[in-house]
């Protein structure tokens, strides 16, 4: 029977969170623990890929890890950003952390609404004069460069930070007792093959979002008991609350 759960994932920042809902119509604890975490390059590391952040008049940013370590990089190697650039995000709240850093105007603040690339090239193509920067993390494919060279706007991508396991303490490793782990990223699931070498599966479930992730899974040789997102349950959550009721009585 699954009573205690692992989601290699931040602690919701809201007390609203569906997993608190779960929690209690399962009678299930959740624990949250990332298995990995990001980690900026330095400057010497950026500077070897030839690329001199002023010669871009706008920057598209993925996530808010992309904004935080364009503007560390740039303050830890003296670059002062021009107050004219450009900021292109993939949904408004990525937007609205820029605030972090510079003052947020809507005339240099654009951003889409579905948190997809392909949402956000209408706005770029209209600033098609525009020289775009794209950081990025050491894992990407090559998605946003084709769009962005499909509508011929020009373009540089980067990588500014990186992703790597977030290490267990021999704590953590010996009170490993979890009935099942929830995966996100294929990151998260090398990292649980790191930490843990002789890892052997058992009855654990694991439940995995994304096809990447599920396959990561599968190429690691374990066992795959919950796959979201579906057809029904778009979300982790919903798929998570849908199995937990499917095998209470297990």
């Amino acid at each position: 029977m699954i009573k205690k759960i692992l989601v290699s994932q931040p602690k919701p920042t809201s007390e609203k969170s569906p997993y608190y809902d779960i929690a209690e119509k399962c009678d299930v604890e959740f624990v949250f623990r990332p298995f990995i975490k990001v980690e900026g390059l330095s400057p010497k590391e950026f500077r070897q890929q030839k690329i001199n952040i002023l010669d871009f008049t706008a920057v598209v940013f993925t996530s808010r890890h992309a904004i935080d370590n364009f503007f560390l990089l740039a303050k830890e190697m003296r670059v002062t950003i021009p107050e004219d650039m450009k900021y292109f995000c993939v949904t408004e709240t990525i937007a609205l952390y820029i605030q972090k850093y510079v003052q947020y105007r809507k005339r240099k603040v654009f951003f889409g609404s579905t948190g997809k690339i392909d949402d956000l090239l209408p706005t770029m193509v209209k600033h098609k004069g525009e020289r775009y920067l794209v950081p990025m993390s050491d894992v990407h494919n090559d998605t946003v460069k084709s769009l962005l060279d499909s509508k011929k706007l020009r373009h540089t991508e980067c990588v500014m930070y990186r992703t790597v396991s977030n290490d267990f303490t021999p704590d953590e490793v010996k009170n490993f007792d979890y009935d099942m782990l929830v995966f996100f990223s294929p990151s998260g699931v090398n990292s649980l093959i790191k930490n843990f070498p002789s890892f052997s599966q058992g009855d654990l479930a694991i439940a995995t979002f994304g096809p990447a992730t599920a396959k990561a899974v599968r190429d690691a040789g374990l066992r795959l008991d919950l796959e979201a997102p579906t057809a029904k349950y778009p979300s982790m959550t919903g798929a998570l609350l849908h199995y937990l009721l499917e095998h209470s009585d297990d």
